[in-house]
């Protein structure tokens, strides 16, 4: 998410990082390139305006022009100001009250809503410890409420039992009352949607949410639609008590304008964001992280909770006091490989650890991409098990063999071992250096946060080399 956009204002920022001053008339002209940059990206014209306007005004004023690192300052302003743009704090969900919690959840047709709620269900069962009761009140799309009730069952969440013949307000009335009854902390309103917003949807939410009374009111849009996203946003929060947006396909979104325009225009918090179509594809929205990876400095709390939620700390155990003894063959590094997959690949990886933004781009430069990690497994796993524990007696004869049951040629081969000989030295180094709180001073972490399942070296970052070494064939 947000990739072109980060790249844009990267670019701005490259030409200021390192110059010993800057005049007025240069930073002027940065926020003219950032400018463009937001307008490109499809953020609401007022909302360019308003941020063009703060970021101007505090980078022309003494703060930075006097500033020993001026660029740097700039880059600060700009982050402070994306991060009042995004909502300043992160918007806790509205669960912990008198159960049950009612949850509306509303949007158009096509947006995703009926997936998101059984996503937020998930979240809430798993990550808050509720127990969720979802209805779905869709009686005009067909087979709606059949797919809410599917997606239950995949979860194990409750669905109330449809009742043909039903309106949605009749719905809402029977699924809060079993919903008293049976003891759930939180209820999920799945209502109708339609293909734009028109008087009768609108009539149908306002006497939902005056006979169910929610504690959320949640709309769900599309982020690829952009400026119409904001739009929809603007008309049902005239209608009804909106209190937040949840934002789906933000993967495929590089743009990032419905995200940054969100807040501003309707005043309504993102308060989680749609990451792909699994049912766990459901992350809550930080303003400061997002902040964070647009300009580059990536997102080093959100990948350690990833990595305590994906990575088995069994495995992460034993990984670490094999490291500690200095080992690591070609099985490790295929656990390695395995762990990055789990993380979200190179291109989630690279997004998140600050700096390595220059490293993702090479990478899209030689194709390196997530085909890259599934062509180093094939070559480990046509490996025999003596040839991954000592990769040393791989021969000619053997490599030929091991590139022809992957599909690979020797040469690649070859990359992938000259990869595991120098990880393998960065092992011994670090062992020598001190080991763990040695690689917390090279990232500049707590030496605590680098205890996390999963977050082990070397899968803190790239394998050494990695990107712009492979070339596979297509």
């Amino acid at each position: 998410m947000f990739e072109s956009l980060a790249d844009r204002l990267n670019a701005v920022f490259d030409k200021l990082r390192g110059r010993g001053a800057l005049t007025e008339l240069e930073v002027r002209g940065a926020m003219r390139e950032v400018r463009i940059a937001l307008l490109e990206a499809d953020v609401a014209l007022p909302v360019v305006k308003s941020f063009i306007d703060k970021a101007t005004e505090r980078a022309v004023g003494a703060e930075v022009l006097k500033s020993v690192t001026p660029g740097q300052q700039v880059v600060k302003i700009v982050h402070d100001i994306l991060v009042e743009t995004l909502g300043s704090e992160t918007a806790e969900m509205a669960v912990d009250v008198a159960p049950p919690a009612v949850i509306m959840m509303v949007g158009l047709q096509g947006s995703g809503k009926t997936t998101t709620t059984a996503k937020l269900a998930k979240h809430l069962a798993e990550k808050r410890r509720k127990k969720v009761l979802m209805a779905s009140l869709d009686v005009n799309r067909p087979a709606a409420q059949q797919q809410l009730a599917i997606l239950g069952e995949q979860l194990h969440i409750a669905t109330l039992p449809i009742i043909a013949g039903q309106q949605p307000t009749d719905i809402a009335k029977r699924a809060l009352q079993a919903a008293n009854l049976q003891g759930y902390d939180v209820l999920l309103l799945d209502t109708a949607g339609r293909l734009h917003v028109d008087e009768a949807l609108m009539a149908e939410m306002e006497a939902v949410a005056a006979s169910a009374v929610p504690d959320e009111i949640l709309l769900v849009v599309d982020a690829l639609s952009g400026q119409d996203a904001v739009n929809v946003a603007a008309s049902f929060a005239g209608r009804v008590a909106l209190t937040g947006v949840i934002l789906t396909r933000m993967d495929g979104d590089a743009r990032g304008g419905a995200a940054l325009s969100m807040r501003a225009v309707t005043g309504k918090p993102i308060k989680f964001v749609g990451t792909g179509e699994k049912l766990e594809a459901l992350e809550p929205f930080h303003p400061e992280r997002a902040a964070g990876r647009i300009l580059g400095m990536g997102d080093v709390v959100s990948l350690v909770e990833r990595a305590a939620e994906t990575i088995d700390a069994e495995d992460a155990r034993k990984m670490a006091e094999k490291l500690a003894k200095g080992g690591f063959d070609m099985t490790d590094l295929l656990a390695q490989f395995r762990q990055m997959k789990k993380l979200g690949g190179l291109g989630v990886l690279a997004s998140m650890l600050p700096g390595l933004g220059k490293a993702q781009a090479a990478m899209k430069q030689a194709g390196v991409n997530d085909d890259t990690l599934r062509h180093l497994e094939a070559i480990i796993l046509s490996m025999t098990p003596k040839e991954r524990a000592r990769p040393e007696i791989l021969n000619a004869r053997r490599k030929i063999r091991i590139a022809k049951g992957s599909g690979t040629t020797v040469q690649e081969v070859n990359r992938l071992l000259k990869m595991h000989a120098e990880m393998a030295g960065a092992m011994k180094r670090l062992k020598k250096m001190g080991g763990m709180k040695a690689l917390a001073a090279m990232f500049g972490t707590d030496p605590t946060a680098l205890r996390t399942p999963g977050l082990l070296p070397p899968g803190t970052g790239m394998p050494p080399g990695l990107p712009g070494n492979f070339r596979f064939k297509k």
